[in-house]
């Protein structure tokens, strides 16, 4: 029998709830190792700290077998903060719309948009990527390859069979609003 009220539980479990805690993330909860540092979080005795992931993309791309790299758009060493991140649809994507992916490389000149280091880090790391990305090909214009067929393409991160995974499209096809590019939000 537990010394807990039904009140008490009520409480936790709504609040869980808000938190958005899953059913899942309740069990792990009840079964982990970390209970007494929790206990100590909530009492003042230490703090929970987040590690940085530091993502270098100023080095030389990952390139598919056969492909070169056209161009490469550096941006330094870039700590990923899914705040300072967000899927931008070009105006030409909304509302249906389709774009060719040549014309809309050239409306996201003026966006700070994200190179493939940052897709292949996301990968490596994919407890790192948003839920709400889920559903969308969120494009890395940052970085342009050639294929081996001499056409220019661009890569993308995908949730594909229960996982994340990567592909690309070619610039001469076209792009939807549900082909966003992963760019730096304004801050």
């Amino acid at each position: 029998m537990s010394s807990y009220s039904e009140g008490q539980t009520h409480q936790l479990m709504t609040k869980l709830e808000a938190a958005g805690y899953t059913a899942d993330d309740i069990t792990k909860l009840g079964q982990s190792k970390h209970l007494p540092e929790i206990k100590d979080v909530l009492n003042g005795r230490a703090v929970i700290s987040y590690p940085q992931h530091l993502i270098d993309c100023d080095a030389a791309p990952f390139q598919p077998n056969g492909w070169s790299v056209e161009k490469h758009t550096k941006g330094g060493q870039f700590q990923w903060n899914p705040t300072r991140v967000k899927l931008y649809v070009a105006k030409s994507q909304k509302s249906g719309k389709l774009v060719e992916g040549n014309k809309l490389r050239k409306e996201l000149e003026g966006q700070l948009v994200l190179n493939a280091n940052v897709l292949d880090y996301l990968l490596a790391h994919p407890e790192l990527i948003p839920d709400e990305w889920k559903g969308k090909a969120a494009f890395f214009w940052g970085t342009i390859y050639r294929g081996s067929s001499g056409n220019l393409c661009v890569r993308y991160l995908c949730w594909c069979d229960g996982g994340w995974g990567w592909s690309f499209s070619w610039l001469g096809f076209d792009f939807g609003g549900s082909g966003p590019a992963a760019v730096l939000a304004s801050i």
